[in-house]
């Protein structure tokens, strides 16, 4: 019993001491921002958390009028998560061209009021939900949407930042109708953009002001 408790012990050290070449830093000290880019698409809706009410309260009065401006410029807009998050769906076909991967003119214009969801560092999370139709096989259904949100990816890494902006591609795995006409398959072509509230905008509701241009440092 001795020597198997030594063993373990032996092997406990071993594996501290590997972990401490592999990881310099305690998990505790990493940059949690960094953390979004590993998760998946139902946690980052999820998080972060807003549990204090009266920040919730601001937080969802602020969304609401975000989403009212969005839908008066004739975006469709739903609201999710206790009205925390906003759902914005933009066509394929308003971003390209049949098939094709390269941003249009009318995309950029499209994709143009985020730009300012992601100049203020925090303030917003940003989620690229690109879908297909099931024309073609799920490989080039997934490929298509994954070539087409690296694009818009980049276009915002171009002209604002992607610190907080995460992509994801799921082909023609999640339609909102079924794909047995026309337009049906041309609705589920689509970019769904969520505006997660993050850090920053939860220290500005904690203060009791929210202000999309202010920029507040993380803490």
């Amino acid at each position: 019993m001795k020597t198997m408790r030594r063993q373990i012990s032996l092997m406990t050290l071993v594996l501290t001491v590997l972990l401490q070449l592999l990881c310099p830093q305690p998990l505790s000290a990493r940059d949690d921002s960094d953390d979004i880019y590993d998760m998946s698409l139902d946690e980052n809706l999820l998080t972060p958390e807003i549990k204090n009410d009266k920040q919730a309260d601001k937080i969802q009065d602020f969304q609401y009028e975000m989403a009212v401006a969005f839908k008066q410029s004739n975006y469709d807009v739903e609201i999710m998560r206790d009205n925390e998050v906003i759902v914005i769906t933009i066509p394929a076909s308003q971003l390209f061209e049949p098939n094709d991967t390269v941003l249009s003119k009318l995309g950029e214009k499209q994709l143009e009021p985020f730009l300012r969801m992601v100049k203020n560092p925090g303030f917003y999370k940003l989620l690229l939900v690109m879908h297909s139709d099931n024309t073609g096989s799920p490989e080039y259904t997934l490929n298509l949407t994954r070539q087409r949100v690296n694009t818009i990816f980049d276009w915002f890494d171009e002209n604002g930042s992607v610190d907080y902006v995460v992509p994801y591609a799921l082909g023609d795995t999640d339609p909102i109708v079924d794909n047995n006409s026309v337009e049906n398959r041309k609705r589920n072509r689509r970019l769904e953009l969520f505006l997660v509230p993050e850090k920053t905008m939860i220290q500005q509701a904690k203060k009791g002001r929210i202000n999309i241009h202010h920029v507040t440092k993380e803490k």
